[in-house]
């Protein structure tokens, strides 16, 4: 019990600020899409899928050694200040490289905005960095704070930018860099990295021993970006940025799950870590992943029943297309709910081969279906190939993972969410108001009998608490 109330204090703490980091995004939609041509939000989403690609292969993925090593150094302050020391030489040398080639290789292509993305990715890579610092610290807490104020930052300086200067997609990209900005602040700040840093502690022998870690978990992550978003670079080249700027939009709603997706699994990484070795440990990752699987089952054909009516309200009807998207791409973060779960498994056992093996299946499996159908059923074809990829990657890991954790599934929720979906998103394209209000009466009964242990469970917890006080 003290496991899963340590976990979801964690979870609860890193919600409370990502949340709403992820709502003041997905709330700015009608600003987006009321201001913005889908051309020009087009190019924006993919400057941002671009940065997101760059960003670990600058680093090396170092931040995720720095949180796994910062767990096992807890308590011990010459160890902390020697993982400091050496991630901040790191930086200094990966962003020196990475701007001079930058700066030369833009010289002679032409890319719009150049100077703000170099600005913008300098700035992502010092963000995650102390970010993971934080969680490697135990200071969900400093880590929620920064979140929120990231979260307050882009929503004032978009509202300041793109509404009253009518600065556009420049406004947007110097809203994120700046957002960014404060967060690095605060984590640099209030953590005191300044007081940690000694380069005269820089250890090749660490440094390798942290590499050997992180480097296979580039492929992973440049995998992933490939199964996440390369839909859109695909999208861009054949069918135009008008397109992507719609595709965008559709992921917004699915992106949803899958930012919660990653504030649960923030938690859950130091979870998975700190108990891979107990004695209960089968019986402790089934639990966690069957309940968190049936939250996320609910929320996604939750969202999938209230599209209908949520959708005219938010969006601007020149992004309409956009609706008969959503459906699939929700699917597919339902079944990345699973593969992450996994994925922390892989990485708490120090498998970060395997979870880029894995990974690569579900970035060839994409890239194929999206070249191959794209010119004939044109969005969908992008929408279709990220649920299907999704889906191998969740079947090949759990099946991968059973020679190492046994996690085990209910035979009975499988069936219930092949039948609830295809259900579900039936009667979403039937454009039908009553079946629509049908549907979700539905969903919302369905999510409360899957979830009705948890819930009682979590009443039942809260209730007691107030009767004590």
């Amino acid at each position: 019990m003290n496991k899963k109330r340590q976990l979801a204090k964690n979870t609860l703490i890193i919600f409370l600020g990502k949340v709403s980091t992820q709502l003041i995004s997905f709330f700015l939609l009608p600003l987006y899409t009321g201001y913005l041509a889908t051309k020009e939000y087009g190019l924006v989403d993919l400057i941002q899928t671009y940065v997101t690609l760059l960003v670990p292969i600058i680093t090396l993925e170092l931040e995720m050694s720095i949180f796994r090593w910062l767990i096992d150094s807890r308590g011990k302050e010459k160890d902390t200040k020697k993982l400091i020391s050496n991630n901040f030489f790191v930086l200094f040398i990966s962003l020196s490289i990475f701007s001079i080639l930058y700066v030369i290789v833009t010289s002679f292509i032409n890319i719009p905005f150049r100077w703000l993305i170099l600005v913008d990715i300098i700035i992502c890579v010092l963000s995650g960095n102390f970010l993971q610092i934080a969680r490697g610290f135990g200071k969900t807490l400093d880590f929620s704070i920064s979140c929120m104020l990231t979260g307050l930052t882009t929503v004032l300086s978009n509202i300041i930018m793109i509404c009253h200067f009518n600065m556009g997609a420049d406004g947007m990209i110097i809203s994120m860099a700046l957002a960014n900005f404060v967060c690095t602040l605060y984590l640099f700040i209030r953590l005191k990295l300044y007081r940690m840093i000694n380069f005269k502690l820089v250890d090749k022998k660490l440094l390798k021993d942290m590499y050997k870690y992180s480097i296979p978990l580039i492929p992973n992550n440049v995998s992933w970006w490939i199964v996440n978003v390369s839909d859109r670079t695909i999208i861009s080249f054949i069918l135009g940025s008008s397109f992507n700027g719609l595709y965008a939009i559709s992921n917004k709603f699915s992106t949803i799950i899958s930012s919660l997706t990653g504030v649960f699994n923030l938690s859950w990484s130091e979870s998975a870590a700190l108990h891979i070795n107990s004695p209960d440990r089968d019986e402790f990752f089934s639990d966690v992943f069957n309940t968190i699987m049936k939250l996320f089952t609910a929320m996604g054909v939750g969202m999938i029943a209230c599209m209908p009516f949520v959708f005219p309200l938010l969006i601007n009807s020149k992004y309409n297309d956009a609706y008969n998207y959503i459906p699939y791409l929700v699917l597919g973060s339902v079944f990345n709910v699973a593969i992450c779960l996994y994925s922390q498994v892989y990485l708490a056992k120090k498998l970060s081969r395997q979870v880029a093996t894995t990974a690569v299946i579900g970035a060839v499996i994409n890239i194929l279906i999206n070249i191959v159908f794209i010119k004939y059923i044109g969005l969908y074809a992008a929408a279709i190939s990220t649920a299907i990829s999704y889906f191998v990657m969740m079947v090949y890991r759990h099946i991968d993972l059973k020679k190492y954790v046994n996690i085990k599934i209910s035979k009975g929720f499988i069936i219930n969410t092949i039948i609830i979906f295809s259900y579900s998103i039936f009667l979403y394209y039937q454009h039908d108001f009553i079946l629509n209000i049908i549907n979700l009466v539905v969903v919302v009964c369905y999510a409360y009998l899957i979830n009705r242990n948890f819930l009682k469970s979590g009443l039942n917890t809260i209730f007691g608490k107030l009767k004590r006080h």
